[in-house]
């Protein structure tokens, strides 16, 4: 495969009018991934996920409220609880198939439709690609998973009023006002989490040619974590694993407010995502592009 600027003899010659930096438009691949059918299915099901909750607790018995409070119990209390409520059931499977789809899809579907090669020929450098790929699909990941606790929190203030929090275990109350901007807090803790889940998808991506293998391996990933999260012979090694920390939101909704889960899970999930994604660019610089 000849990389950009260089003929089928190996000399270097350049186009007259041919600029490396103009070269697929970072607009170009926000267009082209929003008309992917994927890209449509994946928001229309996040979006439309709060509003059927809301209709499954409008026709089921009113949820029992024993001594002990469960987030479940509490989500018809308010808007802020039901958005709570609907984060924390989706985080650990719905929104990582959603990542994982995002950035496990965005190169190994190039390569299986035999598109990739017509890019690199185009000639697009491949760090430039890569690059604009990765942008785009953090960006329709991010976009993911802001826009579920956002419709929930719509959702729930429609069809429960906007209230006051309790706080599931003890049943203690907060002014709606004093939890908002924690909320806040909240959505951008899940999308540092998230991270991991992104760079293994985008790293799987350019790996193989198959588009469910990347995104199947990014969600297997997080299905092995949290069993062995749940071994406690594991003992302290559990908080290196990459879904140990994923509800450490929970602590901005308390009456004091704690950091140090947060700050912990987020330097994991950073730290395990920089080196996913200089593996990932590492491997596709030397990739040699057949398909």
């Amino acid at each position: 495969m000849t990389r950009a600027g260089e003929t089928m003899t190996g000399t270097s010659e350049v186009s007259p009018g041919y600029s490396p930096g103009r070269t697929l438009p970072l607009r170009v691949e926000v267009v082209r991934q929003f008309r992917r059918r994927r890209t449509m299915v994946m928001f229309g099901l996040l979006l439309a996920l709060p509003w059927i909750l809301v209709v499954a607790f409008a026709l089921g018995p009113a949820p029992a409220r024993p001594g002990g409070f469960r987030l479940s119990d509490l989500a018809t209390q308010g808007g802020l609880n039901f958005a709570a409520f609907v984060l924390s059931v989706s985080a650990s499977l719905l929104l990582v198939v959603a990542v994982a789809l995002f950035c496990g899809d965005t190169v190994a579907s190039e390569a299986n439709w035999s598109s990739l090669r017509y890019l690199l020929a185009a000639p697009v450098p491949r760090g430039r690609l890569l690059r604009h790929k990765l942008i785009v699909a953090l960006g329709y990941s991010a976009v993911a998973v802001i826009a579920l606790p956002l419709m929930a929190l719509l959702a729930g203030t429609v069809a429960f009023g906007w209230n006051d929090v309790q706080l599931p275990g003890t049943g203690d109350v907060i002014p709606a006002a004093a939890v908002l901007p924690r909320f806040g807090i909240v959505i951008g803790y899940s999308l540092v989490s998230q991270l991991v889940v992104a760079a293994l998808a985008f790293l799987l991506s350019v790996s193989t040619d198959s588009p469910l293998g990347a995104v199947g391996g990014a969600v297997g990933l997080v299905i092995v974590s949290n069993i062995l999260q749940a071994v406690e012979a594991l003992g302290g090694l559990r908080e290196f694993l990459p879904t140990f920390w994923n509800t450490a939101w929970l602590d901005a909704l308390v009456p004091e407010l704690d950091w140090s889960g947060m700050v912990r899970g987020a330097a994991l999930s950073v730290t395990y995502a920089v080196v996913l994604l200089a593996l990932a660019f590492r491997r596709f610089r030397s990739k040699d592009v057949v398909s």
